[in-house]
């Protein structure tokens, strides 16, 4: 099982958020960067993968009001693809 752990305390800003999990989750080089690309490829995974969140109050201060969108994107994503978990 794969296993990415986003540690808000080190995130910068939307644009970085998108970078570590593009890294931490192997996505294709032509991710767009945005939540219906990272929908797209969560839902695309078919490995097991695990996605920890930590520190998510600082994770929300860093990326502000897209913060709500972003754990909407990754709630339904871990709905539509039973290989994902949070």
């Amino acid at each position: 099982m794969r296993r990415c752990t986003i540690d808000g305390t080190k995130i910068r800003d939307m644009a970085h958020l998108h970078t570590v999990l593009a890294r931490e989750l192997n996505f294709p080089h032509w991710y767009g960067r945005n939540l219906d690309a990272l929908y797209d490829c969560l839902t695309d995974l078919s490995e097991e993968t695990e996605i920890i969140l930590r520190h998510t109050e600082a994770l929300e201060e860093a990326v502000g009001e897209k913060a709500k969108g972003f754990f909407k994107t990754l709630k339904e994503a871990a709905k539509a693809n039973p290989a994902l978990r949070l």
